[in-house]
């Protein structure tokens, strides 16, 4: 990752918020593996992972939410894009900051 300002850091972040909205669109929401309840996981849930993560598990719980059993080529674009969430997301561990912004202080 390289060191980005906190204005690109925000403008990433917009992005990969709109990839995962785009992607939990095409989650067939009738999938019981992708649904909490009666209702569809959002980018709200994701976030939320996220931010409160204890351990390693938690970054695998971001991926079960765009699990739909696809191909090899699908599951690499959900590994990028939960990838790219987790490094520019905050996260409670980090005192409300994501890595990315973390490594403006370096």
């Amino acid at each position: 990752m390289e060191t980005e300002s906190k204005q690109q850091i925000l403008e990433r972040r917009k992005e990969i918020e709109q990839g995962l909205t785009d992607m939990l669109k095409e989650t067939d929401p009738t999938s019981p593996r992708l649904r909490r309840g009666k209702e569809q996981f959002t980018l709200q849930d994701v976030k939320d992972v996220i931010f409160h993560e204890e351990d390693n598990d938690d970054m695998m719980k971001v991926i079960a939410m765009f699990d739909r059993g696809g191909d090899a080529t699908e599951l690499e674009n959900v590994l990028e894009l939960v990838n790219d969430a987790w490094n520019y997301f905050p996260h409670k561990v980090l005192g409300g900051l994501s890595p990315a912004e973390k490594l403006l202080g370096y």
